[in-house]
């Protein structure tokens, strides 16, 4: 493939904005992790097929023919995209949450999950099964605690099928989790692993074949294609055993007159009624235009980023990152932070209206591994913590100018505030909850 040296490009770039003053400014995203803005090439994609729009698989005309060629070709370029085997299935679903619900519902009737208490709700919840290993501190206690796990000798791997199920890169931290060592540990004691590459895909190239993952699931939104896609990729035997995922038309290979129903095998029998054309071929798109970009030069790039920004935290007095790992583990762009007597939503709250910048408050769709990391940072900080943090994270769009902006509007917050009475959360709270957020001096130092 060809290697193009402009990078890709997203919608909304210079999005204007209105302060609260009144001052238009540009739009600073800082919200990737939550949902990434459209790719221009993803928007190019869909806009060259809306004239043909048609079904799928299921008409001879020439609209139908060129977009059951294009579902399909969106598949395997899915499939080459994230370095699937040849004989792995790649099932379109809605999100990574309905990707791993999937594959939740087609594991054998005795099947052991093995996870973490550090995963998002979409790999912590849709399991039957569960064994919690806790969160680690390092990779390695990863690796060591799921070894000493599957070594019991009436351990879950004397019991049954086993899957481990972990996330690539954590949708708090950024921080990367050692995929290979786990698989290789999960393989030897003949346990398969899936990954949620939800916020891995986006920021990293990932082989499936190459890490030697069972399973993969990701998410459309986080890799600049929008229309609500996702995708299962992986082993065909268990995905073929079980019964659909959704019982409908397409997943049929054969309905008689009585209750007697063929279910296809394949892709197919996990992706009845009318699939989504729209939301495949963006996709496919988005992932054709970020592997032909100078991957090595986009991470470069964002991790200069990243590391500005952590620094720019650091600086800020009663800022503390959440991280799980030690503070020099390989990250992705994402960084999530609290201020010491600050309230979480009313800080994005000041950013957004006073600064024009977007970032996510709460505690992210992984609430045990947030409110972990909040107790973990308050006592790093040797100051209390709200109840929420803050996450910023970044993508192709972002510039040094955002992350700058990010860390200036933090000092003024902080400063201002500093120069007040101090003055309880809660108490600003109920005071900002009746009327419009004038002034950074309202969010007071507990």
């Amino acid at each position: 493939m060809r290697i193009s040296s402009r990078p890709p490009t997203v919608l909304g770039e210079r999005l204007p904005v209105t302060l609260a003053d009144g001052r238009t400014v540009d739009h600073a995203n800082l919200d990737y992790a939550a949902t990434a803005p459209c790719l221009s090439a993803a928007a190019s994609a869909v806009n060259d097929l809306l004239p043909w729009y048609a079904s799928v698989h299921r008409g001879a005309g020439a609209a139908s023919r060129r977009c059951t060629l294009a579902y399909e070709q969106a598949r395997e370029t899915i499939t080459d995209f994230i370095g699937a085997r040849a004989d792995d299935h790649v099932i379109f679903t809605r999100n990574t949450t309905d990707a791993l619900n999937l594959l939740a519902r087609a594991l054998p009737a005795d099947t052991t999950v093995i996870g973490w208490a550090g995963e998002h709700h979409a790999n912590l919840l849709p399991w039957a099964r569960v064994l919690r290993l806790p969160v680690p501190a390092y990779p390695d206690d990863a690796v060591r605690a799921l070894t000493a796990t599957l070594a019991e000798a009436d351990g879950p791997a004397s019991q049954g099928p086993v899957l481990v199920a972990v996330t690539g890169a954590s949708n708090v931290t950024g921080e990367v989790w050692p995929i290979e060592a786990l698989a290789r540990v999960a393989h030897r004691y003949g346990a398969r692993i899936a990954v949620d590459a939800a916020q891995l895909a986006p920021h990293r190239q990932v082989s499936m074949a190459k890490s030697d993952v069972d399973y993969l699931a990701l998410s459309g939104h986080k890799l600049y294609a929008p229309f609500g896609i996702g995708v299962l990729a992986g082993r065909a035997d268990w995905l073929d055993a079980a019964e659909p995922y959704l019982a409908g038309g397409g997943a049929t290979a054969h309905v008689g007159d009585g209750d007697e129903v063929c279910w296809q095998v394949g892709p197919a029998r996990h992706e009845a009624g009318t699939p989504n054309l729209l939301g495949a071929v963006a996709l496919a798109a988005a992932c054709d235009r970020i592997a032909a970009a100078d991957r090595a030069s986009l991470a470069g790039h964002e991790q200069a980023l990243l590391s500005r920004l952590r620094r720019g935290l650091a600086d800020v007095p009663g800022v503390a990152e959440l991280r799980m790992f030690p503070s020099y583990h390989d990250r992705v762009g994402i960084v999530s932070f609290a201020v010491a007597g600050f309230s979480a939503t009313r800080v994005s709250e000041f950013l957004a209206r006073h600064h024009g910048i977007g970032v996510r408050d709460g505690l992210f769709c992984a609430h045990p591994l947030a409110r972990h990391l909040l107790r973990e940072a308050s006592e790093r900080l040797g100051q209390p913590l709200g109840d929420t943090a803050v996450r910023a994270s970044i993508g192709l769009g972002t510039t040094n100018e955002h992350v700058e902006r990010l860390i200036v509007a933090l000092r003024e917050l902080v400063a201002t505030a500093s120069s007040r009475p101090r003055r309880s959360v809660a108490a600003n709270d109920r005071e900002l909850n009746g009327g419009e957020l004038a002034h950074p001096a309202l969010i007071a130092a507990a």
